[in-house]
């Protein structure tokens, strides 16, 4: 049996549509309903909402509480860590995770959605499927998952003409 961590911060993966402003905005975390539109033979996951931001206004302390709780995670010894985050500065705090943790013993994946889950034509499932699939088979290390890639840290970039992800 794997056991996977599954750590959400928020970011366009999580961002839900308010009526009443029109707004796209991360009121709260919505993985627990990804979650359960997948299949996952023997896997149990837990889950730990830590915050839900946009990346954009995420800081130097929202990384380190990030961090933290990686650290801490790492200390029941997962089979894998997947972290939910926005994508505007997902590399900023993968970089940060890198420098953190050189050797981690586990894999620690980076995720998000360039389109929100609720949205059509939506990135978010096949990201979150994907990083749950890569944390389970990957050797030790701190990656950006997204759209069939899997890319280690240090060195990765946004690339928003392509709205994805790469090491150039």
């Amino acid at each position: 049996m794997r056991h996977l961590t599954l750590i959400t911060t928020g970011g366009t993966i999580e961002k839900t549509y308010d009526e009443q402003s029109g707004s796209l905005e991360n009121r709260r975390s919505i993985v627990d309903r990804m979650v359960r539109r997948l299949r996952l033979e023997d896997t149990s996951i837990s889950t730990i909402e830590l915050m839900s931001k946009d990346s954009q206004f995420m800081t130097p302390e929202d990384r380190e509480t990030i961090a933290e709780t990686v650290e801490a995670v790492l200390r029941v010894k997962p089979s894998g860590i997947v972290i939910l985050h926005g994508t505007d500065t997902l590399t900023l705090t993968g970089e940060h995770l890198h420098k953190k943790f050189p050797s981690p013993g586990v894999p620690i994946i980076l995720t998000g959605a360039m389109r929100p889950f609720e949205m059509r034509r939506s990135d978010a499932l096949q990201n979150l499927t994907e990083s749950l699939l890569a944390a389970g088979i990957l050797q030790p290390g701190v990656y950006c998952v997204t759209h069939g890639r899997v890319l280690a840290f240090p060195g990765i970039v946004k690339d928003r003409v392509r709205a994805t992800f790469v090491k150039p």
